[in-house]
This record gives C-alpha cells, structure tokens and sequence, in this order.
C-alpha cells in the first residue's frame, strides 16, 4: 500500500460518521466503518498503545501485517483504492463538468462552494457524465 494511501487511511481513523459508499468511491467516515468493522480487534491487540496521528496506527498495521486478520489486511487495501479514487474523482469533476458550468453557472460567483451548489439545483438540466462525476466526487 502507497504511503500517503496509508496515511489517509490513518487520517480516516480520526473522522466520524455514517456509512453510505458512493459509486466506487469512499469517504473518510465511510473508512472509518469499514476499517474499524474489519481491524478494530487487530488495532485493539497490536496497536493499543498508537496514536492516531503521524499514521502510527497505519504503520503499526503495516509492522504487524503477518499477525493481523485477512479481512482487516483485505479491508485496508480495498479502502485505500477507494479512498484514491474518491480524490480523484474530486480532482476531475470540474473538468468534466465544464460545459455545464459555462452554460448553467456562468454568472455564479466562483468559491466557496457556489458553482457546485449551481449544478446541483440544476441536477435535471446537467449531462450526465457531470452528473455521475458528481456522484463519484461524493458531492451529493
């Protein structure tokens, strides 16, 4: 597992809330469910004494790799690829909404969230490769 994949991983222990996976994408609460489900015992025998910062926990895994459970190894991996995903399908979506913000939201001051906000109210009127990078960059 790449290293910052490792570290959001890690990031994701410190995050709260529900589980509701996106497409093919995941969000650091949703993460933290997952992970916590599947390595919450392996954390608790071999990691006990990590913090959540500096990725002690990631590389406390990583350390006792041959000791923890399939599911939590398998769980890791899984979340870490999702986790990238969701970023980059964050990354892309201004570009593949482009066209529908020069057409819907070009008077719509940019920043603070306006131009998503735009395409949202205007989810009927916005393609629908906008729509689904939407979706995918767990906007909506």
């Amino acid at each position: 597992m790449r290293l910052s994949a490792v570290m959001l991983v890690s990031a994701a222990f410190m995050l709260g809330g529900s589980l509701t996976v996106q497409a093919q994408t995941v969000g650091f609460a949703d993460a933290i469910k997952i992970l916590s489900a599947s390595c919450g015992k392996d954390i608790d025998t071999y990691c006990k004494s990590a913090n959540l910062g500096n990725n002690e926990i990631g590389a406390c895994l990583d350390k006792n790799q041959s000791k923890i459970s399939a599911q939590c190894q398998t769980d890791r991996v899984r979340v870490s690829a999702l986790l990238e995903a969701r970023m980059a399908a964050q990354a892309a979506a201004p570009k593949i909404c482009d066209a529908d913000i020069r057409q819907l939201c070009k008077l719509v001051k940019k920043g603070s969230g306006h131009v998503l906000r735009c395409l949202l109210k205007a989810e009927r009127a916005v393609s629908k490769k906008c729509n689904q990078a939407i979706d995918f960059a767990g906007y909506r």
